[in-house]
């Protein structure tokens, strides 16, 4: 007789919490022996629905190095973590945060990224902010690199377009998993790795003065150098800490077919391989099939050398992590409306409703998304960002009263108990900018995703001081009772 059952809620140990990164946050970009950071030399975007973060060329790197101001770019101040974190901390532990997901700044660790020694100053500051967390019984969720590198691998390497990068890299990561051994218990290498075929802000390398087929042939080559990099750092991390789990991160772009015509579903299928591709080497340990078309057809030529394949094989990640914000549809001709969202890559769904950047909300979207990652690589899962970004407001009564955001927590919450109850294995949930932050894209503080209201405007005007809004003490109630309160 069939024994198994289906799981009615969460897993009491699933890991609640909320996530933010280095360059978003932390400010102190030049105190304690920090180096320059390929995050804080792109310009604020003059266009809030245009990504900025790709736009770099070297006269802008060049020019952001000669101004020691933060005047152009809000990523040098962030919301100040940095003399802020017991503070903020404190207010995660106040709502029952189990995890906390942060990433490390490469550059407060090695300044240039190519010395052979570590800067200390910067080890022990997040040997403090990660005793401040377990103060709280709150675990480290520790993104190795999220957005940026130190800025001198740009200037002598071209950033990840060199393999001599995962050389330095590696010293990094085997500095920090002997450093925080017993620590951290949970690690991912590269957020978002994908964004590497979007130019900089991945690669760390500039590339605007190319072609398009020479921006992407280099593209993908630093890509290969971070997976080989990635693949070493899990047998770094497995070796040194067997205690701990290493994952990846993916900003997963979920799409659906315009049509049932079958050249739409074919076109859609196109897109889901090329947006899987990088947890398919991650998680697989190998460069699919699909992708020797890919490559052949765009000619595509990656330089491979001796042991890498074998190196990706032996450092298969433990788990696979990823952001969920928004899904698209796709057409195999050009006559659907394109979304407005500033991270959406193709067409606008008319039973969707919008944020105010465009992007599309879709939370049955992220069952979907759960399923299809289950079926596909049976390892654990964790959503470790989704959000709203919205302009909130201090009300009359002097509080921040934020339905819509919880709202938009609630229904995907939802869609990942119904995903449980299908039967995925899902870990926990790390909702994006659980305090307000500088934005990624666009280096806007206008756009909030934050529990916690941070005074700070777009000039970086402000007194700094952190506000609970409405949804703080709703997402208390949710971990408190293990996401079965979501009214």
């Amino acid at each position: 007789m069939y024994s198994k059952t289906m799981p009615t809620g969460f897993p009491k140990n699933f890991l609640w919490g909320g996530a933010t990164a280095a360059n978003q946050v932390e400010g102190g970009w030049n105190v304690d022996g920090k180096g320059l950071t390929t995050a804080e030399v792109v310009q604020k975007a003059t266009d809030r629905k245009v990504m900025s973060m790709n736009e770099v060329t070297k006269e802008s790197v060049q020019a952001a190095i000669d101004d020691q101001t933060d005047k152009l770019y809000p990523k040098r101040r962030g919301v100040d973590f940095y003399h802020h974190y017991k503070e903020d901390i404190k207010l995660f532990a106040e709502m029952g945060f189990k995890v906390y997901r942060l990433s490390l700044a490469w550059a407060r660790i090695f300044p240039k990224g190519d010395e052979t020694e570590p800067n200390e100053a910067g080890l022990k500051f997040y040997d403090n902010v990660f005793a401040e967390c377990h103060k709280y019984g709150i675990e480290p969720l520790v993104t190795i690199s999220h957005y940026e590198m130190p800025l001198n691998l740009t200037l002598t390497n071209n950033g990840w377009a060199s393999r001599k990068t995962i050389a330095d890299f590696t010293r990094y990561t085997e500095v920090l998993f002997k450093r925080y051994k017993g620590v951290v218990k949970y690690w991912l290498t590269f957020n978002e790795i994908n964004a590497s075929t979007w130019g900089f802000t991945g690669t760390g390398a500039i590339d605007s003065d190319l072609s398009l087929h020479d921006q992407m042939q280099l593209r993908y080559q630093a890509l290969h150098h971070e997976f080989v990099a990635s693949a070493i750092a899990v047998k770094q991390c497995h070796e040194i800490d067997p205690e701990a789990q290493i994952g990846s991160m993916l900003a997963r772009m979920q799409t659906y077919a315009n049509t049932p015509n079958p050249a739409d579903v074919r076109a859609a299928q196109l897109q889901d391989q090329l947006n899987l591709f990088f947890t398919d080497v991650q998680v697989r340990g190998e460069y699919p099939e699909y992708m020797n078309r890919y490559f052949a057809e765009n000619g595509i030529e990656l330089t491979m050398e001796a042991g890498d394949e074998q190196l990706l094989a032996e450092g298969k990640v433990d788990y696979l992590s990823f952001s969920y914000y928004m899904t698209t549809i796709t057409s195999a001709t050009d006559d659907v409306e394109q979304a407005s969202g500033n991270l959406s890559m193709g067409g606008k769904n008319p039973y969707l409703k919008s944020s105010a950047w465009g992007w599309q909300i879709d939370p049955v979207g992220l069952r979907i998304t759960l399923n299809e990652f289950w079926d596909r690589y049976r390892v654990p899962l964790f959503v470790v960002e989704n959000g709203l970004g919205a302009e909130d407001e201090i009300s009359a009564d002097g509080k921040i009263h934020d339905d819509y955001r919880i709202d938009y927590l609630r229904q995907h919450i939802e869609q990942m108990k119904e995903a449980v109850k299908d039967g995925v294995d899902l870990m926990g949930y790390t909702t994006w900018g659980c305090i307000d932050v500088i934005s990624a894209g666009t280096s806007e503080m206008s756009k909030r995703y934050g529990f916690i209201y941070v005074d700070q405007d777009d000039e970086g005007n402000g007194s700094l001081k952190r506000m609970k809004k409405d949804s703080f003490d709703w997402y208390k109630k949710v971990i408190a009772s293990n996401g079965e309160d979501l009214g």
